[in-house]
């Protein structure tokens, strides 16, 4: 978050600065800071969205602990019985060892370093330990955070919300994958908006 407020104000401080130094320099230095004026104004922009994608982290670090797991599969493309294509990684399922759930990369901004990282076959080795073991804090079922390992595996760096879709878009069904009330209700608490129905009969059921 501290680095995503320096980048809100930083780029727009260089724009201005090196507007400035082309006011006294001759006119083809412009031409030589032009990428810098066109990419500082996307970036400054770009800034905005990470904000509220850091507030859902929040939210969900202060209700779910991180768990440092070791060989969580991943990849990129259609992982079977997925909503959506992309980058993922699969979980077991918290009421059921025995099932695996993805989480799917749905929003790519900010994700081509984990890209690089995943298991694909040209994926280097060298890459794809800096991921592992995998940071997670959340519940597969509805919505949690991944992280990479730094200082020498005691801390995350590199933190990333991932979702089910239904959990913020009212226009796709929600799936309860076994999730009983307190579950509802946790997911609920660390952000999520959009859940399944647990009435008391069948949670009983």
């Amino acid at each position: 978050m501290m680095m995503n407020v320096v980048g809100l104000f930083g780029w727009p401080v260089g724009w201005v600065a090196l507007l400035g130094i082309s006011t006294y320099t001759p006119n083809w230095v412009v031409w030589l800071f032009m990428p810098y004026f066109f990419y500082g104004f996307y970036r400054f922009f770009i800034q905005f969205t990470y904000f509220p994608s850091a507030l859902r982290m929040r939210r969900v670090l202060r209700e779910y602990p991180w768990q440092v797991i070791e060989g969580v599969p991943s990849g990129h493309g259609k992982y079977p019985g997925a909503r959506d294509d992309g980058i993922w990684f699969e979980f077991r399922n918290p009421s059921d060892a025995e099932e695996k759930i993805p989480l799917v990369f749905i929003k790519h901004h900010r994700s081509y370093w984990w890209l690089r990282r995943l298991d694909t076959p040209r994926t280097k080795p060298k890459r794809r330990a800096q991921i592992e073991p995998l940071w997670f804090a959340g519940d597969p079922r509805f919505l949690g955070v991944v992280a990479a390992p730094c200082r020498g595996g005691r801390a995350p760096k590199r933190l990333h919300l991932l979702y089910q879709r239904p959990v913020f878009d009212s226009r796709c069904e929600s799936v309860s994958w076994g999730a009983d009330a307190a579950d509802i209700d946790r997911a609920r608490r660390a952000g999520a908006l959009q859940l399944p129905d647990i009435s008391p009969s069948r949670a009983q059921g």
